[in-house]
């Protein structure tokens, strides 16, 4: 546990599920009036940080209470599912099926077979970082970053990098192995809800012609 100056701290742990986990149990806590002065829970890929209100002894109590929460044996259930058409014509698939091992087909029919979900949101807003769990027989779909990010990506590319795939919601520089291209609004103000994906959601990708 790390501080984060005087009204919160970050927890650091082994791997995404255990912070969906911790999350989870934080969450079960709060609910049940526990964590009370605890404003902001914000879960990243190794890390969850509790955001405090300053003053007080809030900080302290959630550090102390930290040290004891027991964690679910299991992440939390998925939410609601969303599906997301994708024209795959990314610049760097090729890239993705030379690195996995497959072929271009291939890497598409594993990203839609992939029942994927939301771990956590960031960078942008709207930006969901998305999970892959039990889909198919095709590999790992993990890929790294592009050597060099590029200085302006399209807004609705779909790209992967390490375990994640994502969606950009906006035009903005990044590093991501680009595989394709929706037309969803993944990020709009003008909704009661702006954010099309949620941590908890299951998200399907859906192939669709140019």
């Amino acid at each position: 546990m790390l501080p984060c100056g005087d009204a919160a701290v970050l927890v650091e742990v082994d791997d995404l599920e255990t912070v969906l986990r911790l999350v989870a149990a934080v969450e079960a806590e709060r609910e049940s009036g526990g964590f009370e002065g605890v404003v902001d829970v914000v879960p990243a890929a190794r890390t969850l940080l509790l955001r405090c209100r300053p003053g007080g002894r809030a900080l302290g109590r959630s550090v102390a209470r930290l040290r004891e929460l027991e964690l679910p044996d299991e992440p939390p259930a998925p939410g609601e599912e969303v599906t997301i058409p994708v024209v795959y014509d990314g610049e760097d698939l090729d890239d993705v099926a030379e690195l996995t091992g497959l072929s271009p087909k291939e890497v598409v029919e594993h990203h839609q077979q992939t029942q994927w979900r939301v771990a956590f949101t960031g960078f942008a807003p709207g930006f969901g970082y998305l999970v892959g769990g039990p889909s198919s027989a095709w590999g790992s779909l993990e890929v790294p970053r592009r050597e060099e990010p590029r200085t302006k990506v399209p807004t609705g590319s779909v790209g992967l990098a390490g375990e994640f795939t994502g969606v950009y919601p906006r035009s903005s520089p990044g590093g991501w192995q680009l595989i394709g291209r929706t037309d969803a609004k993944i990020w709009n103000p003008r909704r009661k809800s702006p954010a099309m994906l949620a941590p908890g959601n299951l998200v399907r990708f859906e192939q669709v012609d140019v």
